[in-house]
């Protein structure tokens, strides 16, 4: 597969854009009920959720203080998934918490390796 050698930073950048879009999503709906009604009356606790996913995402997605970022929507992660799901039973499989545990560690994967190419931070070098 040497074709795909040269493409990390590209396939980096792309991860690391996408996720944040997804991620900024989970905010969109619980504050615009957009595109489909959030679920639940919203707590403080799921407000501070939706700001956290809104800024969090939309600043990893622009590549700007993309570490702080992303450490803090993985910080998110891992509490939204032990309030929301651990106490319905260990096994992400099993208790719906598989996106949200993936999340906690692909952008704790981004706050160690930063913005990358395409971005707000990477256009300053």
């Amino acid at each position: 597969m040497k074709f795909l050698d040269g493409f990390g930073e590209h396939a980096y950048a792309l991860l690391r854009i996408v996720a944040g879009l997804l991620f900024m999503a989970h905010g969109v709906q619980k504050f615009f009920n957009f595109p489909v009604a959030f679920p639940t009356p919203l707590n403080p606790m799921l407000q501070a959720a939706g700001t956290i996913e809104l800024i969090a995402g939309g600043l990893i997605v622009i590549g700007l203080f993309t570490r702080p970022a992303a450490f803090v929507a993985s910080g998110m992660s891992a509490v939204g998934y032990w309030v929301a799901h651990g106490s319905q039973g260990p096994f992400p499989i099993a208790n719906g918490g598989e996106t949200i545990i993936l999340y906690c560690f692909l952008f704790l994967f981004v706050a160690t390796r930063g913005a990358g190419i395409w971005s707000v931070e990477g256009a300053k070098k």
